[in-house]
């Protein structure tokens, strides 16, 4: 099959699990001998190149889009300059602008953008489609994010394919804007849904959570998890000597990296504890950076900065030797979730997590028995689950093992990409009878 998967970039600013699982699937498709390209949105993938060899333009430059949304003079800007706004430079600026990854403010723009042809982006979406039909022609067209539904039906129209979206925390974006908005965003999402051959939810707990908020039918909604390369990832019992506590994730406050620092403050007054470390990593913007200094600043007033380290590169190449150091992992994402690629990569690198219990989390701790819950959500809490875990080597040790284990019998992308391929398979046998 030919599959163009449509991804929003990121810039590569912060570890961004959703869109690190998008490219990696792609890589999966390509290895099971089916011709898939990434056309990314927004934003390059990254600002390393990495990308280069897709020779594919950067649709909806972000700059571009939020400047004609902002002024109606800008919406008929000739060429040349719409390619200066979607320069990597300019790019690469918007990546770490602090709004840039904030919904609240871009309300209107996300209302354009679900608008489709009737949104202030048309023209972007006329090129989307006529790349799609003049130089790709796919036999599917699979987008990673359900904010992005208003460009279903043109492209289902006019390119004569399939369009399936993924559902993947599309709520955190939509519940954060203003309370006057979300109401409209929801209805709009739904009333666009009905233009989409198949959705894809990263887990059982997310799909429930979709269906009632868009009111999509049992029959197009379709659980596949997601899969890692385990032999990408070097197994090794959890470190011991020193103990290390590892975060790996966007560090901000609603991915709960608070919570972590001050059960991490509470241990440390254990004797037990006394040369236990805290690693994190995974990137931040503009905006978290005086939360990061706010929680620098606790440590430093208890004595144990140095206790504490970040670390700026958190590349797939650094990964290996970050998870050789932890004894476990924790990102305590204060709502929990639609999944947490962090957890496999952990899991396959011999790594057990600690979870809060909401969200996708205790749907995959279950279905790998390699990690532990605790509730509620709070420093307390954390910190009463991470010493249990700790002070028991042999347990830790198991659930070292067992996670391993059920990354290679259950969550192996060659097994999940072959689950994703069957829906594509169908969606274009039905799409296939319709049109005939």
């Amino acid at each position: 099959m030919k599959i163009v998967n449509i991804v929003p970039g990121f810039g590569g600013t912060f570890y961004c699990g959703n869109c690190l699982r998008d490219s990696a699937y792609v890589n999966s498709l390509r290895e099971m001998g089916h011709d898939a390209i990434t056309l990314p949105m927004y934003l390059p993938l990254t600002m390393s190149g990495e990308e280069s060899a897709e020779k594919v333009p950067v649709f909806y430059g972000a700059v571009n889009i939020y400047l004609k949304q902002q002024f109606p003079l800008l919406r008929h800007m000739p060429g040349w300059m719409e390619n200066i706004f979607d320069s990597k430079p300019l790019l690469k600026f918007a990546a770490k602008k602090s709004g840039s990854t904030r919904a609240h403010g871009l309300e209107e723009l996300t209302e354009s953008m679900l608008l489709g042809p009737q949104g202030h982006q048309h023209h972007e979406l006329e090129r989307l489609v006529d790349f799609l039909k003049h130089h790709q022609k796919p036999d599917v067209v699979h987008f990673s994010n359900a904010l992005l539904l208003g460009m279903a039906k043109q492209i289902r129209d006019e390119v004569g394919v399939p369009v399936v979206f993924s559902l993947q925390d599309e709520d955190v974006w939509v519940d954060a804007m203003e309370p006057s908005w979300r109401g409209r965003i929801w209805q709009l999402m739904t009333e666009k849904s009905r233009d989409v051959d198949a959705f894809i939810a990263v887990s059982s707990w997310f799909a429930g959570i979709m269906k009632g908020k868009m009111g999509i039918p049992e029959e197009k909604m379709h659980v596949v998890h997601i899969g890692v390369k385990p032999e990408n990832y070097n197994w090794s019992l959890p470190a011991v000597s020193p103990p290390a506590i590892g975060y790996l994730s966007r560090i901000c406050e609603e991915n709960g990296f608070e919570i972590l620092v001050d059960a991490f403050i509470s241990l440390k007054e254990n004797p037990l504890f006394g040369n236990l470390k805290l690693i994190a990593t995974g990137g931040m913007n503009g905006d978290d950076k005086p939360f990061i200094h706010r929680q620098l600043k606790k440590l430093e007033e208890k004595n144990i900065r140095e206790d504490f380290e970040i670390i700026d590169d958190f590349t797939t190449e650094n990964l290996p030797a970050f998870f050789k150091r932890l004894s476990v992992l924790s990102v305590p994402v204060l709502k929990g979730e639609a999944y947490g690629l962090y957890q496999l990569e952990a899991l396959a690198s011999g790594v057990p997590l600690v979870q809060p219990d909401l969200g996708a989390f205790p749907e995959i701790i279950a279905a790998t028995g390699g990690g532990a819950l605790y509730h509620p959500n709070n420093p307390v809490a954390l910190a009463s689950k991470l010493t249990e875990v700790l002070a028991n080597r042999a347990v830790l040790e198991q659930m070292s093992r067992i996670g391993r284990k059920s990354v290679e019998e259950k969550f192996d992308c060659k097994k999940l990409t072959e689950k994703m391929v069957a829906v594509y398979q169908q969606a274009v046998g039905m799409n296939y009878h319709v049109m005939g």
